[in-house]
């Protein structure tokens, strides 16, 4: 079994920065793909960004790309999700996953652990 925290998450201006860590307990997260997803208010919950076992290949939603960056330490257990030139449309709450599938998926249905989720605000 895998737990996951997320934490980092919080208010700030429209173009700032936050950095969401991920802490994962159990032997097996060097193993698993990880992956960050979001739900905005009246809103589906959607894939953002993931992360190889091994941290060697990403992917990111096109509404990212360029601005966020996933990366690991499996020595520390966590997944990062750094944010930078944030937009309104950034708010949601912001989920960890993780998937026993080795290798990027940006499916849901491919993660097996989830976390509780971390508010991000974006004031205009």
């Amino acid at each position: 079994q895998v737990q996951l925290v997320e934490s980092g998450g919080g208010l700030v201006q429209a173009g700032g920065s936050l950095r969401l860590s991920c802490a994962a307990s159990g032997r097996t997260f060097s193993s698993y793909a990880m992956g960050w997803f979001r739900q905005a208010p009246g809103k589906e919950r959607e894939f953002v960004a993931t992360i190889s076992w091994s941290g060697g290949s990403t992917s990111y939603a096109d509404s990212v790309k360029g601005r966020f960056t996933i990366s690991r330490d499996n020595v520390k257990n966590t997944v990062y999700l750094q944010m930078n030139s944030l937009k309104p449309e950034d708010t949601a709450v912001y989920y960890c996953a993780g998937s026993r599938r080795q290798f990027t998926t940006t499916l849901q249905s491919d993660y097996n652990y989830w976390g509780q989720g971390t508010q991000v605000t974006v004031s205009s």
